[in-house]
């Protein structure tokens, strides 16, 4: 999980993105996410295709199309953006070698591994955006109702 950290982050970002700014029945643009990120749409249409298929998050077609959340944000966890981001990631044979890799930095390595997975775990949607707002982010208002007769 460590090692991901770019693309991982970036996956938790969207997710957040889209937890405070579209509400519960709202949707939100690769637009609007990626320039809010300061990222190219581009570079995350890739993240937002995985983020959908993995039922994280839901596409939706139309003037009024977007990105919501699959689930209820108190139940998708960071580990569960973390796992989807980082699925396709090939872990490679041609990393380091030799005694001080294998019984000291892998060990090391793995036990903060384990720590920041269990955190992740136990961390929510739900309490990023609990964050944000306790940090002074305002949630964007939902639009009014308006008829036309």
């Amino acid at each position: 999980m460590l090692l991901r950290r770019d693309r991982a982050m970036i996956a938790v970002l969207i997710m957040l993105d889209v937890a405070f700014h579209a509400g519960r029945t709202g949707t939100v643009s690769a637009a609007d996410i990626a320039e809010r990120a300061g990222l190219a749409r581009r570079g995350i249409e890739p993240l937002l295709q995985t983020l959908s298929r993995s039922s994280l998050l839901e596409s939706v077609r139309g003037p009024r199309g977007g990105y919501r959340l699959g689930r209820p944000r108190r139940d998708i966890t960071v580990a569960d953006i973390v796992e989807v981001a980082t699925a396709d990631d090939s872990s490679s044979d041609d990393g380091p070698m030799g005694q001080l890799f294998t019984r000291v930095i892998d060990p090391c390595w793995q036990k903060l591994d384990d720590t920041v997975s269990a955190q992740c775990r136990k961390l929510t949607l739900d309490d990023l955006v609990h964050r944000a707002e306790s940090s002074g982010m305002r949630r964007p208002l939902a639009e009014p109702i308006s008829f036309s007769i």
